[in-house]
C-alpha cells in the first residue's frame, strides 16, 4: 500500500500528516504556522514526540521545502526518501458546480479551481498555494484535490436552490454548496457501518466552525452551510443564520460597508458575540462560574449561549426528518460533537419528542467513537470521531487506482 501526503493549505498556514494507507495510521503531522509573516513556526509531531522549529518562511514553497526534509530526515522522518510518497493530496475548499468528487491535479484543473476563487476568495487561493508548492517541489508525485463542498453536490435543487431571480443562480451561481463536506462523508461511511447503506441520520460536526447535514443511503439531501459557511448554526465567532435585512442596520450602527458586516458576523458573532469567548470550553467555564471568577452578566451570557447552540442546533436536526422521511439515528463529531458531554445532553433534551434516550455513563467518555444512546430510544445516538486527513488519503489512492 501507498504512503501519502495530505496537506491542507491556509493564508498563512500549512497542515501536513504523512498516512501510511496499509495501517491507516499518521506517521507524521504538522503545522506550520505564519507563513509570510515575521515570527514563523513549525510544530513537527512523530513518534509521540514534538519538535518546534522557529523559522521564518517567506511562501508556502518555503514551508513546503521544511516539510520535505522533515518527513525524510533521519532523526523526525519517516521514509528514507521523497520516493516512498506515492500521492499528495489537498483539502481544497470549494469545488463549485465544477467538482463533485476528488480529482487528480493537472493544469486544467488548476485552471478550473483559480476560476472559483470568487466562490472562496479567503481560502481558494491559499488552497492553490500548496499546490503550486508541490508542483514545483514533487513534479513527479501525482497530485489530487478533495473538495470541502463535493459531498453536498448530491442535494436536488429544492434544497440547494434559494429563493432568488434566476438569473442569479444561472449567471452567479448563488445556491447553497456546503462545507466540511470531508468530514461528513467519513462520518457517514462509518455510520453506514453501523445501519447499513439505507440508514437515515443526521451528521453534527461541531467544532469551532459547525454545521450539520441529513444522509439518507450514504448521500447527502441536504446541510445547514449555505452559499458560505456563515450559514446555519451559531458557531465559535460566526452568527449563523440571521434575517439578510439586519446588514444595513449594522452598517449604520457601525460604520460598516457591506464586508465589514460581513467580518463582524463571521468573526465577531456567535458564541464570542454572545460572551466574549470563542472557545466552548471557556464558555463552560464561565457558565458554571469557575473559581467565582466571573461576573453575574458573564455567567448568565455563558448560560444562553450553550442553551441556544443547543436548542439551533436539536431544530435543524428536527427539521432533517423532512429531507429523510424519517430518522434512524444521529451522529456527533469534530471538537465539541465528540468531546462536550453536556452539549450533546442539552441538543438530545431538544429531541426528547422524537424518542430520543441517551445513556448518561457512555455519553460522559470523550472522544469514544460508539453508541451512547440507551437500547429503548427509537433514535440511536453515536459518536464518531472525524478523520479528514484519513478521508482525503482515501479518496486520493482512489482516484489515482493505487
Amino acid at each position: 500500500m501507498s504512503k501519502v501526503l495530505v496537506l491542507n493549505a491556509g493564508s498563512s498556514s500549512l497542515k501536513y500528516q504523512v498516512i501510511d494507507m496499509k495501517t491507516e495510521e499518521a506517521l507524521v503531522k504538522g503545522l506550520c504556522e505564519r507563513i509570510g509573516i515575521d515570527g514563523g513556526v513549525i510544530t513537527h509531531k512523530y513518534n509521540g514526540k514534538k519538535v518546534v522549529t522557529n523559522i521564518e518562511m517567506k511562501d508556502h514553497t518555503a514551508a513546503l521545502e521544511f516539510v520535505l526534509k522533515s518527513i525524510v530526515d533521519k532523526e523526525i522522518g519517516c521514509v528514507k526518501s521523497l520516493d516512498e510518497i506515492s500521492a499528495v493530496g489537498h483539502r481544497v475548499l470549494h469545488g463549485g458546480e465544477t467538482f463533485t468528487k476528488a480529482v487528480k491535479i493537472d493544469d486544467k484543473v488548476i485552471s478550473q479551481i483559480e476560476e472559483l476563487i470568487p466562490l472562496g476568495p479567503l481560502h481558494q487561493p491559499a488552497n492553490l498555494q500548496g499546490i503550486y508548492a508541490c508542483k514545483k517541489l514533487m513534479p513527479n508525485v501525482p497530485q489530487v484535490a478533495v473538495f470541502d463542498t463535493a459531498f453536498h453536490s448530491t442535494m436536488k435543487p429544492k434544497a440547494f436552490r434559494y429563493a432568488i431571480p434566476n438569473e442569479d443562480y444561472t449567471e452567479y451561481h448563488i445556491r447553497k454548496y456546503g462545507f466540511h463536506g470531508t468530514s461528513h462523508k467519513y462520518v457517514s461511511q462509518k455510520m453506514a457501518e453501523y445501519f447499513g447503506r439505507k440508514g437515515k441520520f443526521v451528521v453534527l460536526h461541531i467544532g469551532n466552525g459547525a454545521s450539520l447535514s441529513a444522509v439518507s443511503g450514504g448521500v447527502c439531501q441536504d446541510t445547514s452551510m449555505g452559499y458560505t459557511p456563515l450559514d446555519g448554526c451559531m458557531m465559535g465567532t460566526r452568527s449563523g443564520s440571521v434575517d439578510a435585512s439586519i446588514l444595513p442596520t449594522l452598517c449604520e450602527k457601525h460604520g460598516f460597508d457591506v464586508n465589514g458586516a460581513i467580518n463582524y458576523l463571521n468573526k465577531k458573532s456567535g458564541l464570542y458575540g454572545l460572551t466574549g469567548f470563542s472557545d466552548g470550553r471557556d464558555v463552560e467555564n464561565a457558565s458554571k462560574n469557575a473559581n467565582g471568577a466571573y461576573t453575574t452578566e458573564q455567567v448568565n451570557n455563558a448560560r444562553l449561549a450553550e442553551d441556544m447552540r443547543a436548542y439551533i442546533d436539536a431544530k435543524i436536526v428536527a427539521s432533517y426528518v423532512v429531507p429523510l422521511g424519517g430518522l434512524d439515528a444521529i451522529a456527533f463529531t469534530a471538537g465539541v460533537g465528540e468531546n462536550d458531554y453536556l452539549y450533546r445532553q442539552r441538543v438530545v433534551n431538544y429531541l426528547a419528542g422524537f424518542g430520543i434516550e441517551i445513556d448518561e455513563e457512555k455519553n460522559s467518555k470523550r472522544g469514544v467513537e460508539g453508541e451512547i444512546s440507551t437500547e429503548d430510544s427509537d433514535v440511536k445516538v453515536y459518536v464518531i470521531p472525524t478523520n479528514e486527513e484519513l478521508q482525503i488519503a482515501k479518496e486520493s489512492i482512489e482516484v489515482l487506482g493505487l
